[in-house]
C-alpha cells in the first residue's frame, strides 16, 4: 500500500469540542427550520375548515415539537459545563430531588426507595445543575429496565462528602464500569446517544466530585455513585 492509498483509508480523528460545536450549530439550524414549519403549519391551522383537517395539522405541529425538544434536550447534553456554586442544605437538594422525580416520571417514581441520612450538612453546588445530573441516573436506570420493580437511592455523608448512591438490581450485567460515563456516543439507540451519564460526570467533576459504578456480583446489584465535597464551617463563595 503506498503512502497515498494510506492517506485515503485512515479515519480522521476530530476532537471532541469539534464534535460539540458541529452538534450544536447542527441542532441550532435545524430548529431554526421547525420554527419555520411551526409557523407555516399555525398558518394551515388557521385555513383549515374541516374539523378532521384541522386535527392532521395539530398532529403535525405535535410531532415538530417532539423533534425541537429532542434537540433542545441534545443540546443540553453537550452544553459547557460551569456552575454557579452556592451553599445549599443537603437534606433540601434531596427533598428538590424527590419533588423532581415525582413530576417528571410520576408512573416510576413508586418503585424508588429510600434511605436518606443527612442532618444539617451543606453543600457548595448549582443547585439547578447537580439536579440534573441526579435525574439522568434515574432516567438511565427507567430507561434500561422496562420491567423495574424497585430502585434504591441512598444519601449520606461519608468522609467530608456527600454521597449519593443509586442501587439498580441486574440479573445480568456485563459492561464495563471502568469508564463509566467517560465514553459518548459509544453506545447509541433511537434517541439515546451516550450523553447522559458524561453529563453526569462532568457536572459532578465541575462540582470537584467523583462519579462511577461498580457491579456487585454477589448482590446482582449494579451501584452508581455520586460524591460532592461539603461546605466546611465558616467556607463559601
Amino acid at each position: 500500500m503506498t503512502l497515498g492509498e494510506e492517506s485515503r483509508n485512515e479515519t480522521p480523528s476530530v476532537a471532541w469540542p469539534d464534535v460539540v460545536k458541529f452538534v450544536r450549530q447542527l441542532g441550532h439550524d435545524i430548529r431554526n427550520n421547525l420554527n419555520a414549519v411551526e409557523l407555516q403549519s399555525a398558518y394551515l391551522a388557521e385555513l383549515a375548515e374541516e374539523l378532521e383537517l384541522k386535527g392532521e395539522v395539530q398532529r403535525l405541529r405535535e410531532m415538530v415539537s417532539e423533534i425541537g425538544t429532542s434537540l433542545q434536550k441534545l443540546s443540553v447534553g453537550l452544553s459547557q459545563t460551569a456552575p454557579t456554586l452556592i451553599p445549599y442544605s443537603a437534606a433540601d437538594f434531596v427533598q428538590d430531588l424527590k419533588q423532581k422525580l415525582a413530576k417528571d416520571f410520576p408512573n416510576q417514581n413508586g418503585k424508588i426507595n429510600w434511605d436518606v441520612q443527612l442532618k444539617d450538612e451543606k453543600l457548595q453546588i448549582d443547585p439547578q445543575m447537580a439536579q440534573q445530573a441526579l435525574v439522568e441516573l434515574f432516567a438511565n436506570a427507567f430507561q434500561n429496565e422496562r420491567n423495574l420493580r424497585s430502585i434504591t437511592a441512598k444519601a449520606y455523608i461519608e468522609n467530608g462528602r456527600f454521597v449519593f448512591e443509586l442501587h439498580e438490581a441486574k440479573a445480568k450485567f456485563e459492561l464495563p464500569t471502568e469508564n463509566w460515563g467517560r465514553e459518548p456516543l459509544r453506545h447509541m439507540s433511537q434517541g439515546h446517544y451516550s450523553l447522559g451519564l458524561h453529563r453526569t460526570r462532568e457536572i459532578a467533576e465541575a462540582h470537584g466530585g467523583t462519579f462511577g459504578a461498580n457491579y456487585e456480583p454477589a448482590t446482582s446489584v449494579l451501584v452508581t455513585k455520586v460524591m460532592l465535597p461539603i461546605l466546611r464551617e465558616g467556607k463559601s463563595s
